[in-house]
């Protein structure tokens, strides 16, 4: 009994698996998407006559571009139906060349660039073109140093601006970060991307095998477990002082660390009590309480940061691996799936739903894949997001709802990809090693 615990918590630490089935129109983020979207045109900003720096102006360009495209609330106008012209200040937009077919745009995002002493200089404007007396949404201008990283960070900080303004005041996630591990350095190392994939940088050189990375709530430390000092254990990392810092140990098999959306308390799982059980403990390691005592293995707890108030998790106590749900506490537990074999949860931001990884049919022969889905916890109703393309899974949710970001073997190994919360846009965002168990950063 005890090696066949020990294999399925072996699983769990190498691959967490997914779900599939039906895709449903009922299924809404509560974020805009299923709703109309607005058409929004986004003309290249013009810039001052400066051949050396014509490449400022394409990475601001398509930067901005990409990400009013990924932002899953716009149904963006071809550039090819805009009208013939530069489009760099007010007095260069004829509101009805652009609210009229072909571009027939209901707004439109334009501006200028200069750069001047060493200093990028942006002007950018949002337009209702449909509004003639009163057009102006939105006029922000940016100053940074003339790098081609700068220019991505002010069409990210503009693309947010918009996003924010038309999106129902939630805010854009084209600053976010996503952190993963990746085995490209010949170890299994943790590494963050910016949200597009841009910017890879290597987070820990330990040597060892860290896996499982989450940030805290503020973006300054990193939670993760690593092999570093014998049996997996979960080190804390200092994102502020590029080092590790205190975290205890508490024995035997302790992995799958999660925050609280205050950054108060982490929940994980620990077999330091004999069977792996899911524990929390303050931000620092003290208080520890424990909150499950079955037979396991428990695994994988995730807080709802809602309300904190509720944990999800993983458990195979009653044989293949469920989702799970109890109060903080460890009280009001339910299970909430039923057959296959389902892992890795994730709640969403407004603690409606959980994405989750799930083999519905798991046997030898039996039909179906490993998927990704997302349930609404009220009703208990689900959705099927990747459909038989590789083994899909760890989910987590981008902090706008919009999105979530998974790992997937379709490409013939485990890469990172990101989609629209509904299933659509599915692109994959890394191309180097081996890399798996992504975290959206919380802002």
């Amino acid at each position: 009994m005890k090696s066949r615990k020990v294999a399925v918590l072996t699983a769990f630490l190498l691959l967490t698996l997914a779900l599939p089935t039906f895709g449903q129109d009922w299924i809404r983020t509560g974020t805009g998407l299923g709703v109309e979207k607005v058409r929004l045109a986004a003309a290249d900003f013009s810039l001052n006559a400066d051949a050396q720096n014509a490449g400022l102006r394409t990475t601001f360009n398509d930067v901005l571009w990409n990400d009013l495209t990924q932002a899953g609330i716009f149904d963006m106008v071809s550039k090819s139906f805009y009208p013939l012209g530069n489009f760099g200040m007010p007095t260069d937009i004829q509101l009805n060349a652009w609210s009229s077919p072909p571009p027939n745009a209901a707004m439109l995002a334009f501006g200028n660039m200069a750069v001047s002493g060493g200093n990028l200089i942006v002007q950018g404007w949002l337009f209702d073109v449909r509004n003639a007396q009163n057009p102006q949404v939105l006029a922000k201008q940016y100053h940074e140093t003339a790098t081609d990283e700068n220019a991505r960070v002010i069409a990210h900080r503009f693309a947010n601006e918009i996003i924010y303004r038309l999106g129902g005041g939630i805010q854009g996630i084209a600053e976010t970060k996503i952190y993963f591990a990746s085995t490209r350095t010949g170890q299994r190392e943790i590494w963050s991307m910016d949200y597009d994939g841009a910017n890879e940088h290597q987070i820990t050189k330990l040597g060892s095998i860290s896996l499982q990375p989450r940030i805290s709530p503020d973006n300054s430390r990193l939670a993760f477990a690593s092999f570093l000092k014998g049996g997996p254990d979960i080190l804390m990392y200092s994102l502020d002082l590029g080092r590790l810092v205190n975290f205890p140990r508490f024995g035997g098999t302790t992995i799958t660390p999660a925050w609280t959306s205050d950054g108060m308390r982490i929940a994980f799982s620990s077999s330091r009590a004999g069977n792996p059980n899911i524990f929390v403990c303050d931000a620092n390691g003290g208080n520890l309480k424990r909150l499950t005592s079955g037979n396991g293995p428990d695994v994988s707890p995730v807080w709802n940061p809602k309300t904190n108030g509720q944990i999800a998790f993983v458990s195979g106590r009653t044989g293949l691996p469920q989702i799970y749900v109890m109060d903080a506490d460890g009280s009001n537990l339910q299970r909430l799936t039923n057959e296959g074999y389902a892992v890795s949860p994730s709640w969403s931001p407004n603690g409606q739903f959980l994405a989750f990884a799930w083999i519905r049919h798991y046997g030898p022969g039996a039909p179906g894949a490993q998927d990704i889905y997302i349930m609404d916890i009220a009703s208990r109703r689900w959705v099927q997001l990747t459909h038989d393309g590789g083994r899909n899974d760890v989910p987590s949710w981008s902090p706008d709802g919009r999105h979530i970001v998974f790992q997937s073997s379709r490409s013939g190994r485990e890469e990172i990809w990101t989609m629209l919360a509904d299933g659509s846009q599915q692109r994959q965002l890394t191309n180097n090693g081996t890399n798996s168990q992504p975290n959206w950063s919380w802002k």
